[in-house]
């Protein structure tokens, strides 16, 4: 079975939204700092609207565009979810706590054995 190939097409206006996000994002950051004497709610303010402005534009190419379609896919998949009822989870997690517990103390006793055998048996080094 064959599987389709992926085309995908960049457009100039396309990388010129694109670039135009990053340099929104740089000119944020160039505004908060110039924006230091005003005090810290100007700084914040340029900050944020450059920030969403550069969000914006990056959401009106095809790249921001697949992002939109994305995370709108996710939610429909996450919406399918069966999710277990709240006694249902109790019990796997006292599962696992129990699981993990039982899994730590085989482990310690495990080593302490290994030690024993290997220093006081096989080495005679005693504690």
């Amino acid at each position: 079975m064959a599987t389709p190939q992926v085309q995908t097409v960049n457009t100039s206006a396309d990388k010129a939204k694109l670039a135009a996000s990053a340099a929104m994002v740089i000119v944020s950051l160039v505004a908060y700092y110039m924006l230091g004497k005003q005090g810290p709610l100007f700084q914040w303010l340029g900050l944020l609207a450059s920030l969403a402005v550069g969000v914006v534009i990056f959401l009106t190419s095809e790249s921001g565009k697949a992002l939109l379609a994305f995370g709108q896919d996710s939610v429909r998949e996450i919406k399918k979810v069966v999710w277990p009822a709240r006694r249902e989870a109790i019990q796997m997690t006292l599962y696992v706590f129990g699981f993990v517990f039982i899994m730590a103390l085989f482990l310690w006793l495990t080593d302490k054995t290994l030690e024993w055998v290997f220093y006081d048996l096989i080495l005679g080094w005693k504690k």
